[in-house]
């Protein structure tokens, strides 16, 4: 691992690398703008330039506004997850693109990186962060309680930042150890209201202990050089040894540096949680060839552990349950009313979500991990009606295009930005190999007055 980060900088990249590596770069770019107005956003900046004090190194990306490099880190990457409309990888239950992309601006600002530089280090922390919550093991994290979601992006991050910092490969190790240290994240969040607590740990914490680990070795602070394997250390802990123990240290280093991640890495379609995806497709195409006001029951069948977390969670974007009962009253899913908890809360939608019922169907688990479901509603008349969907466009297997990914951006974008600066914006990233220095993106994140 620590040759592959050490050498990152200048090892061949695959054509079709490159290019996923500009399509998450933008994804996650259109998802800082988008969310910029939202509660996580404006607390994540409010705190950051609080904590800051006086020092301005890098912006709150959308704004005119500096702080300190880490603020601005651990803001930007909250802020990107501000709502769920960024990418996901659903074989390594991690969402890099926001503690990623928030870790190798603030880096690439501060050092003024190229955007080839820049394209590298996101393509070493999508790997180091999807490889990594493999190897320790899916289960062993859930056993333990300790979240995937929060401790890939923190080993990804930190490898991200020592790319772009030129980390010897003689020291990553003891930047994997300041990673160990603050390894953290529990499943709490899956109850969080307002998106924040959720945006931190999928978002800006591991941005910023990544960010944090590798600016300690940076600046000449030494640790444990082998802090997995020898004795102590984290992989023989008991949280990774045992009989039940799914730890694959192998899944590590594995072709690494030959066979990526980023293919496994998927958009969402829709704003909601990636395991809901699926279901409110479902529903969606359904209502295409029924009426929705006729419809009585409707039944999902979805695989995953969890199933009645997104049937009770308080955060209108993982319930599915209120998902779909927008949809019956709406005919459609707006953004805005992903995320609103305000008309979760109205009588209308509390009455219809009562006619939805979400059931874990082992039949659907399967290796790597797919996010379906089956679709059931029952209508007035008795008849019923279902579909089954196995991909939504977006996901691994079913992934966007080029013309996808700058489609959904340009959505985001251009209510923001305008039709002009939108178009620059994404013209810059597909061509982010020519770019000299990444900070001429900055201004374009910023809405004109």
């Amino acid at each position: 691992m620590s040759k592959y980060i050490s050498e990152s900088q200048t090892a061949p990249i695959p054509d079709e690398i490159r290019e996923l590596s500009k399509r998450h770069i933008l994804d996650t770019l259109a998802s800082i703008v988008a969310c910029s107005k939202l509660k996580p956003a404006q607390l994540a900046r409010d705190f950051a330039l609080f904590n800051s004090g006086q020092t301005h190194t890098a912006h709150l990306l959308g704004t005119n506004m500096k702080t300190t490099l880490l603020d601005a880190i651990f803001a930007n990457a909250l802020t990107a997850h501000g709502a769920e409309i960024n990418d996901f990888c659903p074989s390594a239950f991690v969402q890099p693109g926001p503690p990623i992309v928030a870790t190798v601006m603030g880096i690439g600002e501060t050092f003024a990186a190229s955007g080839e530089q820049l394209l590298r280090a996101v393509v070493v922390g999508y790997e180091i962060s999807c490889r990594l919550p493999k190897a320790l093991g899916i289960r062993n994290l859930q056993d333990f309680g300790l979240s995937s979601h929060g401790v890939g992006p923190t080993f990804g991050s930190a490898a991200a930042a020592a790319s772009l910092l030129k980390i010897p490969e003689d020291r990553i190790g003891e930047i994997f150890a300041y990673c160990v240290q603050q390894a953290s994240g529990s499943y709490e969040w899956l109850r969080d209201i307002d998106h924040l607590e959720k945006a931190f740990l999928f978002g800006g914490m591991p941005a910023r202990n990544g960010t944090y680990a590798a600016l300690l070795v940076h600046h000449g602070f030494t640790g444990v050089r082998d802090p997995f394997e020898s004795n102590p250390g984290w992989l023989i802990s008991c949280m990774f040894l045992g009989p039940e123990s799914d730890l694959d240290k192998q899944r590590l280093v594995h072709k690494l540096g030959e066979e990526f991640e980023l293919p496994l890495v998927g958009y969402k379609r829709y704003p909601v949680g990636g395991p809901l995806q699926a279901g409110v497709e479902g529903l969606l195409t359904l209502i295409e060839t029924v009426n929705w006001n006729d419809i009585v029951k409707i039944d999902i069948k979805m695989p995953g552990g969890r199933v009645s977390s997104f049937s009770d969670a308080p955060m209108p974007a993982i319930n599915l349950r209120y998902l779909l009962a927008v949809i019956l009253e709406d005919g459609e899913l707006t953004f805005e009313m992903a995320e609103s908890r305000e008309r979760m809360a109205t009588d209308s939608i509390r009455q219809k979500m009562e006619t939805v019922t979400l059931i874990h169907d082992p039949e659907q688990e399967r290796e790597p991990r797919v996010e379906s479901a089956l679709v059931e509603v029952t209508l007035r008349s008795g008849e019923k009606k279902q579909i089954f969907v196995e991909h939504v466009l977006g996901f691994p297997h079913y992934p966007m295009g080029r013309e996808d990914v700058h489609s959904k951006a340009m959505g985001l974008l251009v209510p923001i930005l305008g039709m002009e600066q939108s178009s620059t914006l994404t013209d810059m990233v597909w061509n982010l190999e020519q770019v000299d220095d990444i900070r001429v993106l900055i201004p374009l994140l910023i809405p004109p007055k």
